[in-house]
């Protein structure tokens, strides 16, 4: 890696291709630009999950600090290429006037004619498609999980402020229960008359799925608390008895249906990077998902 201290985005620029070159790559194999706005705290931590999610995804990643914005502007910056990342990166320090229009230091930075994606790991605007990050973006990756304050309403927020685009990692999260709940469904043609969600107090996840399931088997959905961790238990109540998936540890549930005999399911949590690569896998939006951040409010307001 490279310091660059009192730089700019051209200079930045230039030691991209320098570094390319140093490596051995001259022509560029990235096909999207990544944006991680990340606090000075947590940005070795946020940076090495970016890594890793840039193995699937090829990408020049730019790790944003916004600092003080008193003062005059300053620039610093780390730029490199290798040494465990698929393309590039750079590490962009922001400090005074600069730190309210952080778009004039990225902007000449991003990979032309690719996509762009940006991803808050901790607090984010209240609306990300109107923040000057945020408008460069087609993908718009939040994480209510992370929230550093309003925890518990973090997934409202970003679903009160959704636009095409947005998505948040406590709804990547729920990506394997959605897909056996849906199995368990499709194996049993029975009509469900109700169902229960128990998880943590403070899940945005497992209010998400209490979401989706409402809004795809039009049914009364009741939020139940455990100890965790995550989502412990899914319940879906039928005529013939419930359809039941368990998890105590985080990692194996037991599936239960009527008339069958229990049967272990791999259910593992799954981390950071791997959350992340799944989400930059698609730049489209998420109907499902814009579906159940519509009901999740609505399930607010009548509470």
């Amino acid at each position: 890696m490279i310091e660059l201290t009192s730089t700019n985005a051209a200079a930045i620029a230039t030691e991209f291709v320098r570094a390319r070159k140093k490596a051995g790559s001259p022509a560029m194999g990235m096909v999207m630009t990544m944006v991680v706005v990340v606090d000075e705290d947590i940005a070795s931590d946020v940076m090495a999950v970016a890594r890793h999610a840039s193995h699937e995804h090829p990408a020049r990643v730019l790790g944003v600090i916004l600092g003080d914005a008193r003062g005059a502007a300053q620039v610093n910056a780390q730029v490199g290429a290798g040494a465990g990342w698929s393309g590039e990166t750079a590490l962009i320090r922001l400090q005074g006037e600069v730190v309210k229009h952080p778009e004039s230091v990225v902007l000449p930075l991003l990979l032309p004619d690719s996509p762009v994606a940006i991803y808050w790991p901790t607090d984010p605007p209240e609306d990300t498609a109107h923040d000057p990050l945020g408008a460069l973006a087609q993908r718009r990756i939040t994480d209510a999980a992370g929230a550093k304050r309003g925890k518990g309403k973090a997934i409202h927020t970003q679903c009160a402020s959704y636009t095409k685009g947005n998505t948040d990692l406590a709804w990547t999260r729920i990506t394997p229960w959605r897909a056996l709940l849906a199995a368990a469904l499709d194996q049993h043609h029975l009509k469900v008359t109700g169902a229960s969600v128990t998880a943590e107090r403070i899940s945005p996840s497992a209010d998400l799925l209490g979401a989706w399931l409402g809004d795809r088997l039009k049914v009364s959905v009741t939020r139940k608390n455990s100890s965790g961790p995550g989502i412990t238990e899914v319940v879906l109540e039928t005529k013939e008895g419930p359809i039941t998936i368990s998890r105590a540890d985080g990692k194996l549930a037991t599936y239960r249906s009527p008339g069958h005999p229990d049967r272990p399911v791999a259910l593992k949590r799954r981390d950071l990077p791997e959350l992340l690569a799944e989400e930059l896998r698609r730049l489209d939006e998420d109907d499902v998902y814009a579906e159940t951040a519509k009901r999740l409010l609505k399930m607010g307001r009548q509470a």
